[in-house]
């Protein structure tokens, strides 16, 4: 019997922590799949602490990642470098995972190839093709351009019905994260983090990054926080902060001389997610963190006006706040001040997956 090839392409530190449990798995049936990596690097050092974490070796590494490199800078460097690897290899399915460019580039590659597209996290949808930006359509590209499409859950299954996918080309799996969280979290986290907070403070974990949030919405969010360790003395914030200067000069501005607000450098995917679990909320523009945090049972204040992922906002265990200072310290205070409120949020169900996402997806590719 003949090995199906499936080449995986990603290229950023939440595609890598997603694509790992697939790539695992094909890697496990070897004796059914010939597995070829590429990445492209869109972040090299973020993507490069995943790939040492679950023992991810490239078969092609693209390298595209340049200081202050624009959007179409980016796409153009992928599918130029992409083509002619896609020509040697000759893929049977070229799989690719979620809403970024290089998700969305490696789709059109694909397409120029007439190579079959399978897209992991297919369907999720804010319909306002600015927020995220450029995420929200770079996801709606790739599923235009798809032929197998592995939805995370229900809903997103729904989003690809009303863009008119046909049902039976879609496959309701779970989200790939929930198995990633499975080998990552583990008990007694220690980093050098650990060593700078009052064991028995409330820690929050903030992450903010997005584009969208870049000046007055962030300036705003890092007000909120500031106000927040001020109004609560039991409460400490740790901020890994994204390298992009943007973020980087602004944090470092607004936080400087800030006791209990500790701005560290990204964390590997174990220490983050383990930070995550130690946590008492957290507050994210991230759209992973919003699937990674029910996970673990930890409330999560998402600081944008629109969410892709409103599963969680069902629940109730994610609350959108966007970057307005009185809503977010609003939002905060009813986690601070109300026990009951706070312990029905941490012991809803997990709305996006049972861990078996990537064997799911693996046995799929096998039928396909």
């Amino acid at each position: 019997m003949q090995r199906k090839k499936i080449l995986s392409i990603f290229g950023t530190r939440p595609e890598a922590i997603k694509m790992a449990p697939v790539i695992k798995e094909l890697e496990k049936r070897s004796d059914e799949f010939e597995s070829v990596v590429v990445v492209t690097a869109q972040q090299r050092e973020m993507l490069d602490q995943v790939l040492t974490v679950f023992n991810i070796k490239p078969d092609y590494d693209l390298n595209i990642m340049q200081p202050n490199q624009t959007l179409a800078q980016l796409t153009s460097r992928v599918l130029m470098k992409l083509d002619p690897i896609l020509e040697v290899e000759k893929p049977d399915v070229v799989l690719v995972h979620g809403d970024t460019t290089t998700s969305f580039v490696a789709s059109l590659a694909a397409f120029y190839h007439q190579i079959k597209i399978g897209h992991v996290e297919a369907g999720l949808r804010t319909w306002d093709k600015y927020a995220p930006y450029p995420e929200e359509m770079n996801r709606q590209m790739t599923d235009c351009l798809s032929d197998i499409y592995f939805a995370p859950t229900v809903l997103s299954k729904a989003n690809l019905l009303q863009a008119n996918v046909p049902e039976e080309k879609i496959f309701v799996t779970g989200n790939t994260v929930v198995d990633a969280l499975q080998q990552t979290t583990k008990h007694g986290f220690s980093h050098e983090i650990t060593k700078k907070w009052d064991p028995d403070s409330k820690k929050v974990l903030l992450t903010c990054h997005r584009r969208e949030n870049f000046g007055k919405p962030m300036e705003q969010v890092f007000k909120s926080v500031i106000k927040m360790v001020e109004t609560y003395s039991d409460l400490e914030v740790i901020y890994p902060v994204h390298p992009n200067p943007n973020v980087k000069k602004q944090a470092e501005e607004m936080f400087k001389n800030q006791k209990r607000i500790h701005l560290i450098d990204p964390l590997d995917v174990i220490d983050f997610h383990n930070c995550m679990s130690e946590c008492y909320f957290i507050m994210s523009d991230s759209g992973g963190v919003q699937e990674e945090a029910p996970s673990l049972g930890k409330p999560v204040l998402v600081l944008r006006e629109v969410t892709e992922r409103p599963e969680g906002l069902e629940t109730g265990i994610l609350k959108l706040v966007g970057t307005c200072e009185k809503t977010i310290l609003n939002a905060v205070e009813k986690l601070m001040m109300d026990s009951e409120y706070y312990q029905s949020l941490t012991k809803q169900n997990n709305p996006y997956g049972d861990g078996y996402a990537s064997i799911k997806i693996v046995n799929l590719l096998n039928e396909q």
